[in-house]
């Protein structure tokens, strides 16, 4: 999950973007790309507020010098391109984005209006920007992992659980990133005795069968990659796995 301290850090980099100029005098516009399906998500009512209290505090009030323009676009491919592109049409200041996947569909959208990313793994990996400290052209963010973590995750599992034989990646190949860390896992896999098997999903609906197909077996695990299927469903995919655990 993406914690409250580094929600607010990101609203710092976005202040430090052109937009800041004589912003008292003129109503700037924020787009934001969310991949959730409306406000009413948990994490979307837990960390909006939490945002917009610390613009305030920053001298950016809605209504005022401020106007937010929020897009929920869903785990969907053609949704979230459909949204980066209505975005960006209707020329923010500013773009704020969440996951790869939107990120991807905003860059391919433009490359002039600045944009801040959040919760995206390997961005230098996956194209998005050249590389952290110098990440070049519009764009420019902060990453939640690095690829090498996807084997450090496995020992952590194997520690954790040393019973543990087979250990399932969970993960969505059109996000490089997600990939990276399956690659990982499997060179890691003969220093902690485990096999991985890649688990890929794309949609809420196949979690079901996926997982309790994979649970049917004794000595098992899960790695769960960061991306926004697996965030908004992992409550769902954990009663899966409990119960599936539970009838063998």
């Amino acid at each position: 999950m993406f914690r409250r301290r580094e929600f607010l850090y990101v609203i710092g980099a976005a202040l430090s973007l052109p937009i800041a100029a004589n912003a008292q005098q003129k109503v700037r516009r924020i787009g934001v790309l969310l991949p959730f399906d409306d406000e009413h998500d948990p994490q979307v009512i837990q960390l909006w507020p939490a945002f917009t209290q610390r613009m305030r505090e920053l001298g950016w009030s809605e209504g005022r010098n401020v106007h937010y323009d929020l897009r929920f676009a869903t785990q969907d491919v053609d949704r979230i391109r459909k949204a980066a592109v209505e975005l960006v049409t209707s020329a923010p200041d500013l773009i704020y984005v969440w996951a790869n996947p939107a990120l991807a569909a905003l860059k391919q959208a433009t490359r002039t209006i600045p944009i801040v990313f959040a919760q995206v793994s390997d961005p230098v990996g996956s194209g998005y920007v050249a590389n952290l400290a110098r990440p070049g052209e519009n764009i420019s963010g902060f990453q939640n992992f690095e690829t090498a973590i996807g084997g450090k995750w496995l020992e952590l599992l194997k520690e954790i659980a040393p019973t543990v034989r087979r250990v399932g990646v969970v993960y969505n190949q059109n996000i490089p990133a997600n990939i990276a860390f399956l690659h990982t896992a499997k060179a890691a896999s003969a220093s902690t005795g485990t096999t991985v098997t890649a688990i890929e999903l794309h949609e809420a609906a196949a979690i079901e069968s996926a997982l309790t197909t994979f649970a049917q077996k004794p000595n098992g695990g899960l790695i769960v990659t960061p991306n926004p299927l697996n965030t908004t469903n992992r409550t769902l995919a954990d009663l899966y796995v409990s119960l599936s655990s539970v009838l063998r």
